[in-house]
């Protein structure tokens, strides 16, 4: 573990509360179903990142497995992903999916915690999210319009009402360990306008699979730093 890696994860620790500000309007959304996993002091989680082999439809698209290990990303440090502790159906894979949309769409299936991205007519690299609790699902059609590295996180007056410490964030957090929006955001667009839901980089890994957030996705950070590498802007998103 590097110095800079340590230091991250003391500053995350010491500000847990903000840490748990993961969703699009950062309100507590940590759940029970799924106990948050145990670290080492210098923050690696107590879990193997090993995940699920890829299937034999993998080789057809060229889709190679990603590390879930502790690594740089740029001047950062990227934190290891304990993939043992979430259950293997949302472990990124590729799978047969019966589709009329065309390669490059994005399809978002609340109801059972996927994103898939379309390869062809019959296949899709499927990835597990995390997605709107109860009332604060976002279901329509969507474009990509902007997509950004270790994002800023800035929140809404709102929000610095209910917790005025949060002031200090209204010029915006810089990304980085303790920013909500993890490693990448995609950021969407609904009929032209700009509604608040993003698909972005979680460091609460071990919700995925769960009806946790405000109506943004979130994903694994090493699942959205790929998905972010295959996609432009101007990427069609359907949310069902």
């Amino acid at each position: 573990m590097t110095d800079i890696s340590r230091r991250l994860f003391l500053s995350s620790s010491g500000a847990a509360g903000l840490m748990a500000l993961s969703g699009c309007d950062a309100t507590q959304t940590a759940s029970t179903t799924r106990p948050e996993p145990r670290f080492t002091e210098d923050g690696r989680p107590i879990a193997t990142t090993r995940a699920e082999p890829l299937s034999p439809l993998a080789d057809l698209y060229g889709i190679e497995p990603i590390s879930y290990e502790e690594r740089m990303d740029g001047a950062r440090v990227l934190r290891a992903t304990g993939m043992s502790i979430i259950p293997p159906e949302f472990h990124r894979q590729v799978v047969e999916y019966s589709s009329r949309h065309r390669p490059g769409t994005i399809v978002i299936d609340n109801r059972t915690r996927h994103l898939y991205l379309i390869l062809s007519d019959t296949a899709a690299l499927r990835y597990g999210i995390a997605v709107g609790r109860e009332g604060r699902t976002w279901r329509g059609r969507g474009v990509i319009y902007r997509r950004a590295h270790w994002p800023t996180w800035t929140p809404t007056a709102r929000m610095i009402r209910e917790d005025p410490s949060l002031a200090q964030y209204a010029g915006g957090m810089p990304g980085g360990g303790r920013n909500p929006l993890g490693a990448r955001a995609l950021y969407l667009q609904s009929g032209g306008v700009d509604r608040g839901y993003r698909i972005h980089g979680t460091y609460e890994w071990w919700l995925i699979g769960q009806y946790v957030s405000s109506g943004c996705i979130r994903m694994v950070n090493q699942d959205v730093i790929d998905l972010y590498g295959r996609v432009p802007n101007g990427t069609r998103v359907i949310s069902v």
